[in-house]
């Protein structure tokens, strides 16, 4: 896991530098793709910080309600964001009364990304077709950058044949870095209370479910009925054949 230290924003990560066996080199590609919170809370600074590393293109995986700016985020110009290609591209509609049902007892868990598949399967393929169209150099958010962010993070690198345990250890991450912290969220998030001896012992049982979902990433984006050359790019995106 390679951090990212764009100024005012925490739990970003360069997907690159994760081992697999696809590879000739062994581990995925940097500067290809990133992960992180609401852009929102990138400062002047950090869209500089974040230009630097090389991003061209934001993939924004939030409902579209819950775009935008909030109490205590940094004041930001037009400007900075340049010509920066930023799509909307939801894994979820949290108006379906199905999903709501199923998965906001679990929203903040792995336990719910089955349930994002079987009810949603569009949405979550239609995020997947976002990624793969953007430029190289993509940020690929949500609000904490954890859950629906780890969901698609486990697919692209189980995809790029990531190693299981790499890739559960990229989404532990993403709660170590996230408890106790709040993400400005219009759903009630449990985690930004937690300690870090919390989010550990919670951690318990989630990191089989995320080692799970990297080890059948590709039947998965079967299921999902992804086509082949959208899943070829995705694995082009983060290895080098």
């Amino acid at each position: 896991m390679t951090g990212l230290a764009w100024d005012g924003y925490f739990n970003a990560r360069d997907l690159g530098g994760m081992p697999t066996k696809l590879s000739p080199t062994g581990a995925t590609v940097l500067g290809r793709i990133a992960r992180g919170p609401r852009r929102e809370r990138l400062t002047v600074e950090g869209w500089a910080d974040a230009r630097a590393w090389g991003l061209s293109s934001v993939v924004d995986l939030r409902c579209p309600y819950e775009v935008g700016v909030q109490d205590g985020d940094p004041e930001v110009a037009a400007r900075a964001l340049g010509d920066l290609s930023i799509v909307n591209a939801p894994t979820e509609d949290q108006l379906d009364p199905a999903f709501r049902e199923a998965c906001f007892p679990i929203l903040d868990s792995p336990e719910c990304w089955s349930h994002n598949w079987r009810l949603q399967p569009h949405l979550v393929r239609a995020t997947l077709e976002a990624i793969a169209s953007a430029e190289q150099g993509v940020l690929v958010h949500c609000s904490a950058g954890r859950d629906r962010t780890g969901m698609i993070c486990a697919l692209l690198l189980g995809n790029a044949g990531v190693d299981p345990d790499a890739v559960a250890g990229d989404y532990a991450a993403s709660v170590r870095a996230m408890a106790g912290a709040a993400h400005h969220s219009p759903t009630a998030d449990r985690q930004a209370t937690w300690s870090q001896e919390e989010a550990e012992a919670w951690l318990g049982d989630k990191i089989a479910i995320v080692r799970d979902v990297a080890a059948h990433a590709r039947d998965i984006l079967d299921m999902l009925k992804v086509p082949a050359p959208v899943s070829a790019s995705l694995r082009a995106m983060l290895i080098d054949a």
